[in-house]
């Protein structure tokens, strides 16, 4: 196939809902539907492991193997999520997890003076962090940025963050579930306990780099492809699209992700028509040569450069 559409997993948490769109995480991968001589229902991993590097690229699959390594998901907070940080690769291997998680957050319609932190807003020592988080002011330390429509920003493993009430968003990351929660407002869980900390292994985990800024700016533009994040885990770009538009895939060795986000266009990938509406995503094979698009959307371009 062309392409492959997915049903998206939600997720209800304490905080608010999650709509994972394509998902290889163990015990949470995704499905689709294969036509053929009848309906076959395959996770993404399954389609990886069946095409290999005819899916990923051939440089993603030497790398990656049988797992996507992409988890693309729309989260919808009403209520504010638990301040915390993400290990990098080499700090959960030492942990004894599979690999850390590095993301990115593109902003959609969210509720008037929704905000979030992202990065420290000023110096602290590992000693004055065991402090703040026993005297639960950590979030003293963080800076706080209120959001609208298009706003991005990036967040690498070690980088202290949270997505706060009222925010809806696309979140774009590694194939990882690994969180570590520093401090959650002293909520309790479903059975009425308090939500687990994992202040330890979060103190391992802290980039204590302090930057001006941490937001992503970059100049929206009608009818191109405007870059925004490029890292070793992931390539992203935006396009705001109100006319007919080709876009060549046949230099690239990776797979692309559509991830809609407004309006609703046809897509020709190598001949196969398609529509992406607002709210899905659609999984495009390595070895794809051409997209053209017709129709008034918006959409996220996502791949993985190895």
């Amino acid at each position: 196939m062309n392409y492959y559409k997915f049903t998206p997993l939600p997720k209800t948490l304490i905080w608010g809902t999650e709509s994972w769109q394509i998902s290889g995480v163990a015990g949470s991968e995704t499905l689709c539907s294969i036509e053929g001589d009848g309906i076959t229902t395959k996770t993404v991993n399954d389609l990886v492991h069946e095409e290999k590097a005819a899916l990923l690229g051939e440089a993603n699959f030497q790398r990656f193997g049988d797992e996507f390594p992409l988890l693309i998901k729309f989260i919808d907070a009403h209520r504010d999520l638990s301040i915390q940080v993400h290990p990098t690769d080499e700090t959960a291997r030492r942990q004894g997890k599979p690999r850390g998680k590095t993301e990115m957050w593109y902003v959609l319609d969210s509720e008037p003076g929704a905000s979030l932190y992202n990065g420290l807003k000023k110096q602290i020592t590992p000693e004055k962090y065991k402090e703040m988080v026993e005297n639960k002011t950590i979030c003293d330390a963080l800076a706080k940025y209120t959001v609208s429509d298009g706003d991005c920003f990036f967040i690498p493993a070690g980088r202290i963050h949270a997505i706060l009430n009222g925010c809806y968003l696309v979140e774009i990351q590694q194939t990882s579930d690994v969180t570590y929660r520093i401090y959650d407002y002293d909520r309790l869980d479903k059975d009425g306990k308090p939500r687990q900390l994992h202040i330890k292994e979060a103190a391992e985990s802290i980039d204590y780099t302090v930057q001006s800024d941490y937001q992503t700016h970059y100049t929206p533009k009608k009818n191109e492809s405007v870059p925004l994040i490029e890292c070793p885990y992931f390539n992203t770009a935006v396009y705001d699209l109100t006319e007919p538009m080709e876009i060549d895939y046949s230099e690239l060795d990776s797979f692309v992700v559509l991830i809609g986000l407004k309006g609703e266009g046809k897509l020709t990938i190598d001949g196969e028509e398609v529509v992406l509406h607002a709210g899905e995503s659609i999984l495009i094979p390595a070895t794809t040569k051409e997209v053209r698009t017709e129709g008034t959307m918006k959409f996220l371009e996502t791949y993985v450069l190895s």
